[in-house]
């Protein structure tokens, strides 16, 4: 009889439910249920359909008791920095509101009248990104709603919260918040109390591995069974490292539509000239630290296919990518320019005549254009890593989705005159069933090499 596992990993343009179980000494994976995610317009906010995103968690959970899986537990990843705020009856406060919504322009400036950027990075540690949670927590003190919240949960936390009644924090999401104390790794109360936020929205933290609690009983009545929840990390980066078979000397690669690319450190590294090159500490799990670069990855290639041609796989792109490899045109992939646009193909081809490129004239050379520009951003981000850590980097570990996109493997090995591995394509998942199993941080990845085969680039 196996014992089962499923991770829920909602990430910001879709999710599924993948079970995992060992079988000869290895991890077996199958998805059991997929769907469709993205933010929607809602009067004048960009907002996740939360309500929707439960439905579809309860959906997977039905359906995997219908394909004979019973899991012992379960866990919930998503990306980072957005939350929900509960009243006093535990009942949630307006929207849940994306990242990439306008609210928190100008953020940085009200920041600034309470904490320098320069004190603020030496404190939390973190890279200053427009969309972190402290700046959209400033964007609600214009509101009512800070004072009417009780509570603040990531949203996974959230969704744990539904399906327990448990409110439990986790520590590797409230690291990205910009409140954490880098160094102590809880919450940082006096940089709170400066920002004048309420101390009562920010509970006790926990760690990955721990259990929230057992399924409602109209839950478990609704799936058809009764699981356990459990906290993974619930930061899906924090998950995705978790299953990085990394060793001495290698630095990391999560990818997706955001590219991580970082070091697994001790301690945080908190320096001025750290805080110049934009990188950010973000927690890991079994006390380790995630050094690394946030960059804006195939979230550019995801927009361009949305308007030039959603006909075509990635599979099929990345093909007329490597065909129209001699196009000579590149940009800063990491310009917060590319954020949110309202066209990506205008805002690349305004980037590309800015720096007196011919704009590309086909799918393939828009392709080559976002897949080199990739790769020269990771190539920068690895030197800078080198420097910072003084740190010989031999190898980058690719993981998650975008691994798949040989074409853009080979470029990232071009550009950093060092071997490249992709796999494994479910690192997100994996690292949320291997918290689950309750393994240390070397089994594992000892189990992950195991059970995945890497490809060498």
């Amino acid at each position: 009889m196996n014992t089962y596992y499923i991770a829920i990993d909602i990430g910001a343009s879709g999710g599924r439910h993948i079970a995992g179980w060992l079988e000869a000494g290895r991890l077996q994976l199958k998805e059991i249920y997929r769907f469709e995610n993205g933010p929607v317009q809602k009067g004048t906010q960009l907002v996740w359909n939360i309500d929707r995103l439960f439905e579809h968690i309860l959906a997977g959970l039905k359906a995997a008791k219908d394909q004979g899986i019973v899991p012992q537990s379960v866990a919930i990843d998503t990306w980072a920095v957005d939350f929900v705020l509960l009243d006093s009856q535990g009942k949630r406060l307006g929207d849940a509101v994306s990242y990439r919504d306008q609210r928190t322009q100008g953020m940085d400036a009200v920041l600034q009248k309470h904490i320098t950027e320069k004190e603020l990075y030496a404190r939390t540690g973190l890279q200053k990104q427009p969309f972190n949670t402290v700046y959209q927590l400033l964007a609600l003190q214009k509101t009512q709603m800070l004072d009417q919240a009780e509570a603040l949960m990531m949203l996974p936390e959230y969704f744990a919260y539904r399906l327990t009644g448990q409110k439990m924090r986790e520590y590797t999401n409230a690291s990205t918040t910009n409140l954490l104390d880098a160094k102590t790794r809880d919450w940082d109360w006096p940089l709170i109390d400066r920002l004048q936020l309420p101390r009562k929205l920010f509970a006790p933290l926990h760690q990955p591995g721990e259990t929230v609690g057992e399924l409602l009983p109209e839950i478990a009545s609704e799936v058809g069974y009764q699981c356990k929840i459990m906290l993974a990390p619930t930061h899906d980066t924090a998950s995705a490292i978790m299953a990085s078979p990394i060793e001495t000397g290698d630095a990391y690669l999560s990818s997706g539509t955001w590219s991580l690319l970082g070091l697994e450190l001790p301690a945080p590294v908190l320096t001025e000239e750290s805080r110049a090159f934009n990188m950010t500490n973000e927690g890991g799990v079994c006390g380790t630290i995630r050094y690394l670069k946030n960059i804006m990855g195939l979230w550019m290639l995801q927009q361009l296919r949305r308007e030039l041609c959603p006909e075509l796989t990635y599979a099929e792109i990345a093909q007329l990518a490597e065909a129209a490899d001699a196009y000579p045109g590149r940009v800063n992939a990491d310009d917060q320019r590319f954020m949110a646009p309202a066209s990506m193909r205008d805002e690349i081809a305004a980037a590309l005549r800015e720096g007196g490129y011919p704009l590309p004239a086909s799918v393939g050379e828009w392709a080559a254009c976002i897949c080199h520009s990739l790769a020269d951003c990771y190539a920068r981000a690895v030197d800078a890593l080198e420097k910072l850590t003084d740190t010989q980097i031999n190898c980058l570990r690719v993981v998650g989705g975008g691994c798949q996109n040989a074409y853009l493997n080979r470029l990232t090995a071009q550009a950093l005159h060092r071997r490249v591995t992709a796999g494994p394509v479910e690192a997100t998942a994996i690292g949320n069933i291997l918290s689950q199993m309750g393994l240390t941080l070397s089994e594992a990845r000892a189990l992950v090499r195991q059970s995945f085969p890497l490809k060498e680039y």
